[in-house]
């Protein structure tokens, strides 16, 4: 007499194949997960680098400072752990965490998705705020608070002077009484006589704008920075995909092992 088999249990063949399946997403996905983590740490790194080297800066473009620092230190640690917690889910081999972590690419992707298409749909309300907080920072100007440090940091590293040119300092009050700040000048020191009449400062000084100087540069590399902006983006995709696929075939082979 046939012995019918139960129509609920899967062929050991077919249970045979699915494993190396697994074990090959799961060989993917921990190391995606581990570039993830990577990023994260590298996205801390800076937030901290930011923080502790580049306060002056960020005193310059906003009047009330700004959380950008904190942003991307507690974005980093967040991936940090979400990092190592795909690994441990991956491990594991537990469904609805494999769930859990494909959600939170989910919602990185959004989020960076939309912080790039905002990026480039406001560059220029951004470039316009960033020349309005240039032009105050030299007008306040008096050669000894945060903003002032900040306008000479980037006078000598680019070169530059004032907003549009040199002759941008004419109208501050810091000229009626020292003249152009010595950050401008070309040579180590120049003769407070020269820094004082703009004719005599004209050859010892920079006369490039700094404003130009910095937009030029931010969208000559816009293209450049959205691309890696976007290629961040989906490359959440692929966890997202590598973790959904291995979370449906961990979960169809428990239900064919029953």
């Amino acid at each position: 007499m046939a012995v019918k088999l139960n129509s609920n249990m899967s062929p050991p063949s077919r249970r045979l194949q699915t494993k190396p399946v697994i074990t090959c997403l799961k060989t993917f996905l921990i190391s995606y997960s581990l570039i993830f983590w990577f990023t994260g740490v590298i996205l801390l790194a800076v937030g901290v680098w930011g923080k502790v080297s580049l306060e002056a800066y960020f005193t310059l473009i906003s009047e009330e400072g700004t959380n950008a620092p904190y942003v991307l230190i507690g974005t980093g640690a967040i991936i940090v752990i979400f990092g190592l917690f795909g690994c441990f889910a991956t491990c594991r081999g537990s469904p609805w965490m494999l769930k859990l972590y494909a959600m939170f690419l989910t919602l990185v992707f959004l989020a960076e998705l939309v912080a790039g298409v905002s990026g480039f749909i406001f560059r220029h309300e951004i470039k316009a705020k960033i020349g309005i907080a240039y032009n105050s920072a030299v007008t306040s100007y008096n050669g000894t608070d945060d903003k002032s440090a900040a306008v000479d940091d980037l006078q000598r590293k680019l070169h530059c002077c004032g907003k549009k040119n040199f002759t941008d300092w004419k109208n501050t009050s810091y000229f009626k009484e020292n003249g152009i700040p010595v950050s401008c000048c070309k040579i180590d020191k120049c003769s407070p006589e020269t820094l004082k009449d703009l004719d005599k400062a004209q050859t010892e000084v920079y006369t490039t704008g700094c404003f130009s100087l910095v937009t030029n540069m931010l969208e000559a590399n816009l293209g450049v920075i959205a691309g890696v902006s976007f290629g961040i983006a989906f490359f959440q995709l692929i966890g997202i995909f590598l973790a959904c696929c291995l979370s449906r075939y961990i979960t169809n082979n428990q239900y064919e092992m029953v």
